[in-house]
């Protein structure tokens, strides 16, 4: 597990006085770690472990045959948006058997990324479900995998069945800017659903 040491950016600056807790959300093996690894300004805190052989049977590694590790609680980073406003990022475990813990993680939060990947578009359903069962906002982010194929976000969107008010873009985890985008993008969508951070 690795975590933060003391530094100058393990302070929040005097003039932040709102805090908001996000979710990084997923099917396993989606870049959920790497988002936020990408975004935070502090060392983030990772509880990845290596595989073991039963991880192996029940998870499906199609297209990620490189993976080694997987997160076993949460991803945890943080990022100052602006002089007042500061996201706490909370990145949960894709796999089915860690539903429990990811609900646990849902409390407090203002709304979730979702991670999506144009190879499995079907394993997005049960994390959207979950969102929606527990009435937390969304975007959806398609994160360019190298090999992803080139489906235009329209047929993506009637794919995922998706409101016309929930934002889908793309999204190279990896990228420190195009992972700001998108998360500036989940914030302007909750801003204009709950007003709660208008004077921000």
């Amino acid at each position: 597990m690795d975590c933060a040491p003391a530094s100058e950016t393990a302070y929040l600056p005097e003039g932040v006085r709102t805090a908001v807790k996000l979710l990084v959300v997923g099917h396993f093996a989606v870049g959920k770690t790497t988002f936020v690894g990408a975004l935070s300004e502090i060392r983030p805190l990772r509880t990845e472990e290596v595989m073991t052989q039963a991880g192996f049977l029940v998870d499906d590694l199609t297209g990620s045959r490189d993976k080694t590790t997987t997160t076993v609680a949460l991803d945890f980073g943080r990022v100052t948006l602006n002089d007042t406003l500061v996201l706490y990022l909370f990145g949960a475990p894709g796999q089915r058997r860690f539903t429990g813990l990811w609900r646990d993680l849902t409390r407090g939060a203002l709304g979730a990324l979702v991670l999506a990947d144009t190879r499995h578009l079907d394993r997005s359903f049960e994390v959207m479900g979950l969102l929606e069962e527990l009435g937390l906002p969304y975007a959806v982010a398609l994160n360019d995998f190298d090999s992803r194929p080139a489906y235009s976000l329209d047929e993506v969107r009637e794919a995922l069945d998706l409101l016309p008010s929930t934002p889908l873009l793309r999204c190279d985890a990896r990228d420190r800017v195009s992972a700001t985008e998108t998360l500036i993008a989940l914030v302007t969508h909750l801003l204009a659903r709950t007003g709660e951070l208008e004077n921000v």
